[in-house]
């Protein structure tokens, strides 16, 4: 493995704190999908999009992972380390949007 590789993964595992299973069990939630901006004319945001492939990679072996893994693993990282600068005032983290988004990216500011 290429030491860019080993850096995306560890980039990746920090920034997912979510389980596989519980991140599925999440996206299925209303919560989850009243989140997001849409594009290329989906009914699904980027951010539930993102949920799914998450999902798909936690549960490859680390040898299968392509190109297109390793490119949507910085994708989030990136997304993730943006978004928790943005972190609202701390009585309304629990049920805001802010949380629910970065839960869609597999990422629980709670935890």
């Amino acid at each position: 493995m290429a030491d860019d590789e080993k850096q995306i993964r560890a980039e990746f595992d920090d920034a997912v704190n979510m389980g596989a299973k519980e991140l599925e069990d999440w996206l299925a939630t209303d919560e989850s999908q009243s989140v997001g901006q849409s594009s290329g004319g989906s009914d699904e945001s980027t951010g539930h999009y993102m949920g799914r492939r998450i999902v798909e990679i936690q549960r490859k072996k680390a040898g299968d992972l392509d190109d297109d893994d390793l490119a949507a693993m910085k994708k989030v990282h990136g997304y993730v380390s943006r978004h928790r600068k943005q972190e609202p005032s701390k009585e309304e983290i629990e049920t805001s949007k802010w949380r629910y988004s970065l839960m869609n990216w597999g990422h629980d500011p709670l935890k």
